[in-house]
């Protein structure tokens, strides 16, 4: 078994705007980064959440969708103060990214203006774009996070109103881990797989059982009819999504 530890960081900004003719991010600066932590492939409780000060007013269409105002990022750091623990946090890292040149183009551009020879973000981390790879799956489909989060039956009910960095990299967390993952061994093929003797398998399962009998006997409560048509359209939904349902075979 592979004991390689494998280090994801799953990233979002908010921006003051961006800039409709040349490069989207001049002119324009990094308001908030969000970013979570996933190591082998689990969620934990690390994260990443700054807001920052632009010097330099919000455009009204920005405001509008994620509602940061001038003045609440009045007295917040700017990017060159949290910049070596941003590094930090994401340094070595596989970084996952929706619409990955978007956001990299802003944040290089926060690097450049810190440091007249800094390198990039992708210096510090290999980038992995997951909308490139939700098109590559779901091919002429709307793969914006909305509609990923619809087509893998995330709640995303709270970004309905308004973005947030923070929020949207737990999104994106959650719309990677399902749209990369693939079918995971069930541990007792993880046990047949050992080398332990049939004799030893057949005393576990007899020593269980004998356990099981010695148990007070528990009800059996059965599905009732809305309880299995239920049922049959979650696993139809799996089967459309998947083309085929593990369940069923």
């Amino acid at each position: 078994m592979s004991t390689n530890i494998i280090r994801q960081i799953v990233l979002d900004t908010e921006t003051t705007g961006m800039n409709k003719f040349g490069p989207h991010y001049e002119g324009h600066r990094v308001i908030e980064i969000g970013a979570v932590e996933i190591i082998n492939r689990h969620l934990t409780d690390n994260t990443f959440h700054v807001y920052l000060k632009p010097n330099r007013m919000i455009d009204i269409e920005a405001i509008q969708v994620h509602g940061i105002s001038d003045q609440f990022l009045k007295n917040k750091p700017t990017f060159s103060e949290i910049i070596n623990e941003f590094l930090t946090f994401i340094r070595g890292s596989e970084l996952i990214i929706h619409n990955a040149s978007f956001d990299l183009g802003f944040l290089n551009q926060e690097l450049r203006i810190c440091k007249a020879n800094s390198k990039k973000i992708e210096s510090y981390c290999t980038v992995i774009d997951s909308l490139k790879l939700a098109r590559k799956k779901f091919p002429g489909q709307r793969n914006s996070l909305d509609a990923l989060c619809e087509r893998y039956f995330i709640n995303n009910g709270n970004r309905r109103n308004l973005h947030s960095a923070l929020l949207d990299a737990r999104l994106l967390a959650n719309v990677f881990l399902s749209m990369s993952g693939g079918q995971i061994k069930m541990k007792f093929m993880e046990i047949m797989n050992t080398n332990i003797s049939n004799n030893k398998i057949n005393n576990i399962i007899r020593l269980n059982n004998t356990k099981c009998i010695n148990k007070r006997s528990l009800k059996i409560i059965y599905a009732n009819e809305q309880e299995k048509l239920a049922h049959e359209e979650y696993l139809d939904s799996i089967q459309q999504l998947n083309k085929s349902c593990i369940w069923r075979q």
